[in-house]
């Protein structure tokens, strides 16, 4: 499991769950930590300037000033992370990379690796929409992908899975769908595009695949893609996960990015 650290609220709430997860699981953690090369590099011209995001006052943007405040949050990342997994000690828990962030951290997921962040970085108020960093991520990372949210607590309610036509897709997500059922004991809700049948056999597979009863299991058919309405629905629902694919086609619809910004809960992008 990769932890990806900003130094931000969210990322550090990202954390938290991440290691909850690993302990559920028996993943090993390694957090990443990446110095903005790019960052660097506009702190290097003469002209640059940075206004306090509260103050409002603009003030010199130089490479030393930066250099030192790229240390003090992978120091204050070590040390959070370190106190997050005692067991490990303080060795090789945090990776401190320099260059650019999405390449970076590409560079060391793999297929089979779960790759957690906040939804929003430093740079960005909690609420606010989809980081830049996250939605680079969303679409490149080979593995799993979890957007954590701001909140401080995940309500218990239902794991809601949203189907496609593309088959391999749907399984990689019902089964992403089933370990947070099993992990947290909560109900599934799966939700089909609009005009989509399903058939008394396609269900059983499903509960089968799911490993929960029918009881357990609630679909929906969507009456629009319209993100406005997957978002009512999913709210519904009362969800507490989002699981969905990148391959799913609601990612080529211009909509994708508002859902998840109206969205304010972890979502999970599988392959």
């Amino acid at each position: 499991m990769l932890l990806l650290l900003d130094g931000s609220p969210t990322s550090y709430a990202a954390l938290a769950a991440g290691v909850e997860i690993a302990g559920q699981t028996g993943a090993e953690v390694f957090g990443v930590f990446v110095e903005e090369i790019n960052l660097l590099r506009s702190a290097g011209f003469s002209f640059s300037r940075e206004v306090g995001s509260v103050s409002g006052i603009s003030r010199p943007f130089d490479t030393a000033l930066i250099e030192r405040r790229m240390q003090r949050v992978a120091d204050r990342a070590r040390q959070i992370l370190a106190k997050a997994v005692p067991e490990k000690g303080s060795g090789l828990l945090l990776s401190v990379a320099r260059g650019r962030v999405v390449d970076e951290v590409l560079a060391l997921a793999g297929p089979d690796d779960l790759l957690v962040l906040g939804r929003v970085g430093w740079s960005s108020e909690p609420g606010a929409r989809l980081g830049s960093t996250a939605r680079s991520l969303i679409r490149r990372s080979p593995g799993r992908v979890l957007l954590w949210c701001d909140r401080q607590a995940v309500a218990k309610g239902r794991v809601v899975v949203f189907l496609n036509d593309h088959d391999d897709a749907n399984k990689r997500a019902v089964t992403t769908a089933a370990e947070i059922s099993r992990r947290s004991g909560q109900p599934v809700t799966i939700l089909l595009r609009p005009r989509t049948e399903l058939s008394q056999e396609r269900l059983e597979k499903l509960e089968q695949d799911l490993g929960v009863s029918e009881a357990g299991i609630r679909v929906r058919v969507l009456p629009s893609t319209n993100p406005a309405v997957i978002a009512h629905t999913v709210r519904q629902e009362q969800a507490s996960y989002l699981v969905v694919s990148r391959e799913c086609s609601l990612f080529k619809e211009p909509g994708a990015n508002p859902l998840l910004v109206a969205l304010n809960l972890p979502v999970m992008v599988t392959p």
